[in-house]
C-alpha cells in the first residue's frame, strides 16, 4: 500500500513536471509571436521603401537605413522573422510532445542571441543610435533565450 502512494505522487510529480516544461514552450511561442509581428512589421515597412518611425526612440530611422540593417539585399527584419517563425512551430511542436523540436530550441535562441549581441553592439557604438523596434526585438530575443535555457535544465 505504501508502494503505492510512492508510485503515485512520483507520477504527480512527473506530471507536474510536463506541465511547467509545457508552460514554458507555451510562453516561448507567445513571445516568438511578438518577435515575429515586430519583425514581419519591419520588413514590410522595408520592402514598401519606408522606414519606420519611432514613437519613444529618435534613432529608428538611422538604424533601419544602415548599412546593417540589410544582409545583401535581404532586409534583416526579414531573417529575423523566419528565426521567430522557427521558435514558434518548435516551441507549438514540441508542447505536442514532439522531442527533435525541443532540442532544437536552444540552438536557435542561442544563435539568435549572439546576432542580437552583435546588432546592439552596432546600435551603441558604430550607429550611435538606437531603434525601439530592434530593442523590442532584442527583448524577445533574451526572454526566449532564457526560457530555452530554463526549458534545458528540466529533464521532463
Amino acid at each position: 500500500m505504501g508502494g503505492t502512494e510512492s508510485q503515485g505522487a512520483t507520477a504527480n510529480e512527473r506530471g507536474s513536471g510536463r506541465l511547467k516544461g509545457r508552460t514554458i514552450l507555451i510562453l516561448m511561442a507567445a513571445v516568438a509571436l511578438i518577435g515575429l509581428g515586430d519583425a514581419v512589421y519591419l520588413t514590410v515597412e522595408h520592402l514598401a521603401g519606408r522606414t519606420a518611425r519611432c514613437t519613444i526612440l529618435t534613432g529608428c530611422s538611422t538604424v533601419l537605413s544602415s548599412e546593417y540593417a540589410k544582409f545583401g539585399s535581404i532586409p534583416l527584419a526579414g531573417i529575423g522573422a523566419l528565426a521567430y517563425f522557427a521558435v514558434f512551430g518548435l516551441a507549438t511542436l514540441a508542447a505536442f510532445g514532439y522531442t527533435a523540436a525541443r532540442r532544437l530550441l536552444l540552438p536557435l535562441t542561442l544563435t539568435m542571441f549572439g546576432v542580437t549581441l552583435w546588432l546592439l553592439y552596432l546600435q551603441a557604438f558604430v550607429i550611435r543610435a538606437f531603434c525601439e523596434y530592434c530593442l523590442l526585438s532584442a527583448g524577445s530575443t533574451l526572454i526566449l533565450t532564457l526560457l530555452a535555457l530554463l526549458l534545458g535544465r528540466r529533464r521532463t
